[in-house]
């Protein structure tokens, strides 16, 4: 019985040759006559058969074979070649066997045709150089599948070819993330300054993607590897060297030079953060130094400084809040001196306002409190002191002259006393003293005319009169039936008496 995957052999056949016998008795030939057309025929299809069709589907098993990918399985190393073995008797043919083997063959070939344009596919992307195991194993899949192929063991080479196709597949969808690992590692070299790992890792990625704009960019970036590097180890040796400035602003033009670098942009951050650190603290020393100096307008500046450049800090916070501090019981100290000079000069006015200002910047001060409760009582007294001596000729009135007299009592129980207010003192008594002096004035008219002075006396009708008189204005009338009033004003001055005082009416109505 053949089996499926035996190879098809012809079957060996010879021209049957008539016999002597035969021809002396050609009576009995004649019945055997009519089977031997028809067997002769079948032998000749036969022949054709094993001399035309046979050697073309042998041929096409070599073809198919030869279509599977260059990888040959090894040969056991050291074993001597195997003694060709005697050529094994062929089989009878089978038509139907034969048709089995030829589908076989045929699926075998159409999965081979698939692999290996896949195969030439993914080489034409550098595979090669990319697939790495996955390639490798596929190849010996595809090998093993050959191995069957020409053994005519149609079905596991299928099943070769089709785990080799598959294995291709899935080398083929990773192409994504082979190509990602590829910009990565590229970008990993050169954040880490290795042309070494880059070129490799470029040259993939535009094996799978030339025209990938990823691919683009990081071309781009290589072209400045060098130059950047520069500027980084520039910037490095500026930072050792504590020029921080110099350092910041190198590493401000690396980051131009490649803004995609996370080495420089790291490297200008924390340049810059070490920077901004220095400044602050210089600021700091600047604002206290100031401070202690008494220079208020130059600390505050500097405190503003450095809490812009560390918005929030506690430590600017509280140098702040020291600073106002200072700053109110410098000018509460200012005010206190202040009032105590103006409380020496007797300008009590003035200190008045002093202990108000401390007191409205801090009502629970002390001494602007003792010192208000001080000033406000003199300071009412040098008022009334200073408007009485202003205005000497009020004296005059006695209720005017009685007021301050009383005012004069009260200043004479101060103590201490004062230049300024002795002084007020003594020319106020001296003023009341002249003001109740009353001055001798003469009044003439011509007897006819009745005279008042107001606020003194009615004098009537007279030729002459004397009236003792305080020091003041006084306003004289004269009146007469038939003619206009007089009014006639004069100012008595003490210690002077005036001209001699004429007042008639004169004027008819």
């Amino acid at each position: 019985m053949t089996r499926p995957n035996d190879p098809v052999k012809p079957i060996p056949f010879s021209v049957a040759e008539p016999t002597p016998v035969e021809a002396a008795a050609p009576a009995s030939a004649s019945g055997q006559s009519r089977w031997l057309v028809p067997a002769l025929l079948l032998l000749v299809i036969l022949a054709l058969a094993v001399v035309f069709w046979l050697p073309g589907q042998l041929g096409d098993d070599e073809s198919a074979a030869t279509l599977a990918v260059d990888v040959k399985p090894p040969a056991a190393s050291g074993a001597p070649p195997a003694a060709a073995a005697p050529p094994a008797p062929e089989p009878p043919a089978s038509p139907w066997s034969d048709a089995q083997q030829a589908r076989l063959r045929q699926e075998a070939q159409d999965v081979l045709a698939q692999l290996v344009e896949l195969q030439f596919t993914l080489e034409e992307r550098g595979a090669a150089s990319w697939g790495g195991p996955a390639l490798d194993n596929a190849k010996a899949a595809a090998t093993r599948g050959d191995a069957h192929y020409q053994a005519r063991e149609f079905t596991d080479a299928t099943e070769q070819y089709r785990d080799s196709l598959a294995q291709l597949q899935a080398l083929e969808t990773r192409i994504p993330d082979i190509l990602q690992a590829a910009l990565t590692a590229a970008e990993d070299a050169l954040e880490q300054g290795d042309a070494d790992a880059l070129q490799p890792a470029l040259e993939t990625a535009a094996l799978l993607a030339p025209a990938d704009s990823a691919l683009e960019a990081l071309r781009q970036r290589a072209a400045v590897m060098t130059a950047l590097q520069d500027k980084l180890d520039t910037a490095l040796a500026l930072e050792r060297d504590g020029d921080l400035a110099g350092a910041e602003a190198t590493l401000r033009a690396a980051t131009q030079l490649d803004p995609a670098s996370r080495r420089a942009a790291n490297a200008l951050e924390r340049v810059q953060t070490a920077h901004t650190e220095q400044r602050y603290q210089s600021a700091m020393s600047e604002g206290y130094a100031a401070l202690d100096d008494g220079r208020f307008d130059a600390a505050a500046s500097a405190f503003t400084k450095a809490r812009s450049l560390q918005p929030g800090s506690p430590e600017t916070e509280a140098a702040m809040a020291e600073l106002r501090a200072t700053q109110t019981a410098d000018r509460l100290g200012k005010l206190r001196r202040k009032a105590q000079d103006l409380e020496a000069q007797e300008a009590w006015g003035d200190a008045v306002a002093g202990y108000e200002e401390a007191l409205a910047v801090d009502p629970t001060l002390v001494f602007a409190q003792e010192g208000l409760a001080r000033a406000q009582p003199r300071a009412r007294l040098d008022s009334q002191l200073r408007e009485a001596l202003a205005a000497p000729e009020r004296l005059s009135d006695p209720a005017v002259a009685r007021s301050l007299e009383q005012v004069l009592a009260q200043a004479r129980t101060v103590t201490p006393q004062g230049t300024l207010l002795g002084s007020q003192i003594e020319q106020l008594t001296q003023l009341l003293e002249r003001a109740s002096t009353p001055v001798i004035v003469t009044l003439r008219s011509d007897q006819l005319t009745a005279v008042l002075v107001q606020r003194v006396a009615r004098l009537g009708q007279f030729g002459e009169h004397s009236l003792a008189l305080r020091p003041g204005t006084y306003t004289a009338v004269g009146t007469r039936d038939g003619y206009r009033d007089v009014r006639k004003t004069f100012t008595v001055t003490p210690g002077s008496p005036p001209e001699p005082i004429f007042i008639a009416c004169t004027d008819p109505v």
